[in-house]
């Protein structure tokens, strides 16, 4: 069932129920899917193939709450929306706008648009905490992908998963399988930008699944999910994290959203 701009009673009863999606205005913000509370293991074990060390170590993460991501990353779409009401940069689309993953944009273009969509809902978007997407990304496996060891299966964009888009561009949000929350994209097509500052590794890491930002560098954010170019299949693991500067835009470069929900 496609979800439609609901009334506040209507939003706030599909906002309480994990599994459930929602849109919030007709214009401009993403379906949301609401990911329930629970437990995971947020990082890669040292034998797990292609690993590396800024991916350990293995630490237990609780996500306390439920909270509300974005289906699909966010679409030209629906950034033009916010390039419309003047709050966002206008950024180069290369391939076509509508429903393909805005590209192009920075850490701050990202926050910039989180920051429009919270006015203009009056709710608490924001960016994805690393171990938030880690554990919406893994959606209860502990495989390599969320859908098990093998990357080449036509299950994600990315040089060697076995699309018709790899290595040539981004592909059109929802072109493969979602995971078993229902999230789609969330291997390969765009890196994710996230909230966190970036860390060599886990040491001394967060466990309640919060945005970790003291004894960072704030300059470096972590992205997250891999993408269509110049990289293997190894790079669209669930564990996979690197490095951006907050302002640099690239053509691999996008992000999915997340909302508070509140009581």
């Amino acid at each position: 069932m496609d979800p439609t701009v609901l009334t506040v009673e209507q939003e706030k009863a599909k906002a309480a129920k994990p599994g459930s999606d929602f849109k919030e205005c007709a214009s401009g913000c993403p379906v949301m899917i609401v990911i329930p509370a629970g437990k995971f293991i947020m990082g890669s074990p040292e034998n797990e193939p292609e690993r590396e060390a800024s991916e350990g170590p293995q630490h237990e993460v609780t996500v306390a709450k439920p909270f509300a991501v974005s289906k699909f990353e966010v679409t030209f779409e629906e950034w033009d929306a916010c390039v419309a009401a003047a709050a966002c940069p206008r950024v180069p689309d290369h391939w076509g706008g509508g429903d393909m993953p805005v590209i192009n944009v920075s850490w701050v273009d990202a926050k910039q648009y989180v920051g429009w969509l919270s006015q203009l809902t009056g709710k608490e978007y924001r960016l994805l905490t690393e171990a938030e997407w880690e554990y919406a990304a893994r959606a209860g496996a502990n495989t390599r992908y969320s859908w098990g060891d093998d990357p080449s299966m036509g299950n994600a964009n990315c040089d060697g998963c076995g699309s018709r888009w790899d290595l040539q561009q981004t592909a059109p949000v929802g072109s493969f399988k979602p995971n078993a929350l229902g999230l789609y994209d969330m291997h390969g097509n765009v890196w994710e930008w996230v909230e966190d500052s970036w860390h060599e590794n886990y040491d001394g890491a967060p466990t309640d699944g919060s945005a970790w930002l003291r004894g960072g560098d704030p300059s470096f954010r972590v992205v997250r999910g891999g993408s269509w170019r110049n990289e293997s299949a190894r790079s669209v693991r669930a564990a996979v994290r690197v490095k951006r500067h907050t302002n640099v835009r690239f053509d691999t470069l996008g992000f999915r959203v997340a909302r508070t929900i509140r009581p």
